[in-house]
């Protein structure tokens, strides 16, 4: 077991020099250069995207290197923009704003459906303590039921990512359902304020774009962490050799629960930024295909890669925004054939590609110095 520890130990590219270069170089272009070289459109746009690369980077955490592949991530990114969304609705639904209404004081979703009170599970989001809290703990906990139920009675691979798929469709239909609770498929809407303070001003979408990215980091930065500690030693043999790291002793169960709500956390406050950035929040970004729009993200920028997760995040939806406009018309086609090229021709994805030519470079570097001494040190009259 501590052969395999240390063939993990040796070839994790968590740390290190290049790790460190990798996030200033993505904290320039994230906090320096995006801000300066594009309009606030543009900022806004990109800051909706960084959102997405809360779940890219918990994938990375939970699949890259758990090797626990969800397709139902969107589960608690919609969890956390939900929670979110509640507690700034209630705030735009004060009596004096809603006196137009049958019942002045509810949201207009509730109004309309005829309900005349708030919902008692709606009444902690009254509350930004304790919304912050239930975006946190209410991900974790459903993360929770859902990984003991799995994970003990060892269903993984295809099987869980399948039941994770189904979770998320199921929790799609509910909240389209319960319109009178959660405003069905239009969702919940015409969010504008937090404590008194308008988001819609572009003040505020300077500040909220840096602290999303503030966040993002925070989250690269706990993930690190946990990859560079032992029990990232342990994730990554969990996902080489299971039965051997089960063999010697450990529960392999509670670490994949363990990472599994570590993983819903990070997705959900990335769900809540999404909800302070654009203002609204619906059952689309809950179910299926979110979900596997998310997965994508982290493959193309590498599954193992915190960084290329971010990248790729970036560059698939930079795509889908460009394509969009360009081509109206085959944009799909065009999105479709980029996941094909990049699955086919680079599997490791952005982050795969880099280290592949980098070291290929370092290795031409190191070939070139090592002529240059060599030429400096030989001898005189060694070629006569």
């Amino acid at each position: 077991m501590n052969t395999l520890f240390n063939k993990i130990a040796s070839s994790s590219i968590v740390g290190g020099k290049q790790g460190l270069l990798g996030l200033a170089v993505l904290a320039a272009l994230i906090f320096i250069i995006l801000p300066l070289g594009v309009d606030l459109f543009r900022l806004n746009l990109i800051g909706k995207y960084l959102t997405y690369a809360f779940v890219a980077v918990s994938l990375v955490l939970l699949w890259g290197n758990g090797g626990i592949l969800s397709l139902g991530q969107g589960i608690f990114f919609g969890l956390g923009g939900y929670g979110m969304a509640m507690f700034m609705k209630l705030e735009a639904s004060d009596p004096i704003t809603t006196k137009i209404q049958t019942t002045p004081g509810i949201p207009d979703f509730m109004d309309w459906n005829q309900l005349t009170s708030i919902p008692w599970f709606w009444q902690p989001f009254k509350s930004l303590p304790l919304t912050i809290l239930a975006i946190l703990v209410i991900p974790a906990l459903f993360a929770y039921l859902i990984g003991f139920a799995m994970f003990k009675r060892r269903v993984g691979g295809v099987y869980f990512a399948i039941i994770t798929q189904a979770i998320a469709l199921i929790l799609s239909i509910l909240i389209v359902g319960q319109q009178g609770f959660t405003g069905g498929v239009n969702g919940i809407t015409d969010l504008k304020t937090v404590l008194g303070w308008d988001t819609r001003t572009d003040a505020a979408k300077y500040i909220l774009y840096y602290l999303n990215g503030i966040l993002l980091f925070g989250s690269i930065f706990l993930s690190r962490y946990i990859l560079s500690s032992k029990f990232g030693m342990l994730l990554l043999a969990m996902r080489d050799k299971e039965e051997r790291v089960r063999f010697s002793g450990y529960d392999v169960s509670d670490f994949k629960i363990f990472i599994f709500c570590v993983a819903a956390i990070i997705s959900a406050i990335g769900g809540a930024m999404f909800t302070l950035q654009v203002g609204f929040m619906s059952p689309s970004f809950v179910g299926i295909v979110p979900s596997i729009e998310m997965v994508i993200f982290c493959a193309v920028g590498g599954r193992a890669s915190l960084i290329g997760a971010v990248y790729g995040t970036l560059l698939v939806n930079y795509g889908k925004t460009f394509f969009s406009e360009t081509y109206p018309e085959l944009w799909l086609f065009l999105m479709g054939g980029l996941f094909i090229s990049v699955v086919m021709f680079f599997p490791d994805g952005i982050a795969g590609l880099y280290n592949k030519y980098a070291r290929k470079i370092k290795f031409l570097n190191r070939f070139t110095e090592t002529n240059k001494v060599a030429a400096t040190t030989e001898p005189k009259g060694a070629k006569a």
